[in-house]
């Protein structure tokens, strides 16, 4: 649910950092036919040369709107999403994932933030706003918000801007959570007020090959908005089925470390590196939920599902892109090779290292170096 877009079809940029094959119809292509995904999340949705192609692929009968909200493409349902930046005085900045049940209602939104930011092409632009004016924008428009990559000491509400959502917005018009990579539900429950939120484990995708990497798995009665938000919302027998997310320490940001030298650094560390001297110290995720704890670790409200931890393929150590895609042409979908072919069918097609792997990322017993920083954590062959 958190996909961007490198580039328009005529080259502009949307989100400057994401890979310029990340457009609109490659997303949807690699979604639906090498990923195994059935509902996904664009959010540079709200870019109008966007908004122009979804418009030419409805007009020549190649997506379709549903008429509970979202847009039908092949087997893949595109819910339309944006993401912004928010600065409240005083406070590290954040952003935050804008979702919208149809395309005009996305268009409302782009009128909203086009007097409110410096170019509204682009991808996850500060907005001149409060939370409580967006918070009452997209109320009006019949959408949600759900805060991004919560913990992240990058832009994540938890992590540059507040100790609480109460301090800032109105916590009882956010239905859910994003974790972001370096989290999972065990560590998030430690913080009381949000046990009645839901938990979305959502990719960040700035590259095709992201996709995927963390999902969830719903109960919906079928592919639309509207089910797709009683599923957020846990009415009707919908909800979040399982939360497929990474394991937490292959995160960038799971423990402190100096940006500079990329040396660990105490959870209480404050001011300069003191391995380096530099003022470059990142706190992790792992450190500041620590510091905002107020319920146990391991106790979860009842509605809370499984989270399973899964390794993306190109974090095996081994997996190239001529295996990879030597994978996916024999069993289909990475989600296939991550959780449903058996081992031996496995060991066939990439040797019985990589398969013993695989195996161990299933059970969660592989060796990781942590992540920090900005670093991805990565495995450790033993």
């Amino acid at each position: 649910m958190h996909i961007h877009i490198g580039g328009t079809r005529s080259g502009k940029p949307v989100k400057i950092t994401a890979s310029r094959q990340m457009t609109l119809t490659r997303i949807l292509e690699e979604a639906s036919e090498r990923k195994g995904m059935d509902v996904i999340g664009i959010i540079d949705a709200h870019s109008p040369e966007v908004q122009e192609e979804l418009i030419d692929l409805l007009e020549s009968g190649s997506a379709a709107e549903h008429e509970d909200g979202g847009i039908t493409y092949k087997e893949t349902m595109l819910i339309l999403g944006s993401e912004v930046e928010i600065k409240e005085a005083d406070r590290g900045e954040a952003h935050f994932l804008v979702y919208m049940p149809r395309l005009r209602d996305m268009q409302s939104f782009t009128q909203w933030l086009s007097s409110r930011c410096k170019n509204v092409q682009l991808s996850s632009q500060r907005i001149r706003a409060s939370l409580h004016e967006l918070q009452a924008c997209v109320a009006e428009l019949g959408g949600l918000i759900i805060p991004a990559h919560i913990f992240t000491p990058h832009k994540g509400l938890y992590g540059s801007c507040t100790d609480s959502m109460a301090e800032v917005m109105d916590p009882s018009m956010i239905l859910a959570v994003e974790l972001g990579l370096s989290a999972n539900t065990a560590m998030a429950d430690c913080l009381s007020e949000l046990h009645n939120k839901t938990f979305l484990t959502n990719s960040d995708a700035h590259s095709l090959g992201k996709i995927g990497r963390e999902y969830q798995s719903m109960c919906m009665r079928e592919r639309s908005y509207a089910e797709w938000e009683k599923a957020i919302r846990r009415v009707e027998g919908r909800g979040v089925a399982v939360n497929y997310g990474l394991q937490p320490e292959l995160g960038k940001y799971h423990l402190t470390a100096c940006q500079d030298c990329q040396s660990l650094v105490p959870t209480d560390a404050s001011g300069r590196c003191p391995e380096c001297g530099h003022k470059r110290v990142v706190r992790g995720v792992a450190a500041r939920i620590e510091q905002l704890a107020d319920s146990p670790y391991g106790l979860h409200p009842s509605h809370r599902p499984p989270y399973v931890e899964q390794v993306p393929l190109d974090f095996i150590p081994g997996i190239g892109p001529k295996l990879l895609q030597k994978l996916y042409d024999t069993f289909g979908t990475q989600m296939n090779v991550l959780h449903r072919v058996e081992r031996d069918e496995l060991a066939n097609v990439t040797g019985e290292k990589i398969a013993d792997l695989i195996e161990k990322a299933r059970s969660g017993t592989l060796s990781v170096q942590a992540g920090a920083a900005g670093t991805y954590g990565k495995i450790v062959r033993e």
